[in-house]
């Protein structure tokens, strides 16, 4: 029997392994390397590379979370405290969302023309923004992870 929630989760969870996957390694490994090297070209021959692997992945596990969220018919959890890990879900979306399609395309020159002029203050920014999404991105698959499983903080 086909069980098209068991695939929307898989989907979801696959979706979300690479994308966050992916921000963990080039913030803890890329950007330092790029740091060290004083090599902004790395950090962007690199990222240009994962920048259209997650315009894939991030939509992907929007759209699994959406038709999890319908099919359960959980709307309601967004407004309860015990479920906080869903509306982080959602908002670091909307933000990589806005990042990958938005944000990006608009400020991809103004940042190259940084990176060219002052690369070390260039790549402390990209760290430093990488290292709160990051972050952000961790403390919500945690709490994502553990409440999908019955744990609850509220």
């Amino acid at each position: 029997m086909f069980d098209d929630l068991a695939l929307a989760r898989a989907i979801h969870v696959l979706a979300v392994l690479h994308w966050m996957g992916g921000v963990a390694f080039i913030t803890l490994v890329i950007i330092p390397m790029a740091q060290r090297q004083k090599d902004g070209q790395l950090f962007a021959r690199i990222e240009h590379c994962f920048s259209a692997q997650v315009k894939l992945s991030i939509p992907l596990a929007g759209a699994s979370g959406l038709y999890m969220t319908v099919k359960y018919g959980i709307w309601d959890r967004f407004g309860q405290a015990g479920y906080w890990w869903m509306t982080s879900m959602f908002t670091l979306w909307i933000i990589f969302m806005l990042m990958v399609f938005v944000i990006e395309p608009l400020a991809h020159r103004r940042f190259e023309a940084l990176m060219a002029s002052d690369t070390d203050k260039a790549l402390t920014l990209l760290a430093r923004v990488h290292q709160v999404l990051l972050a952000v991105g961790a403390v919500t698959v945690l709490g994502a992870v553990a409440g999908a499983h019955g744990w609850l903080l509220f």
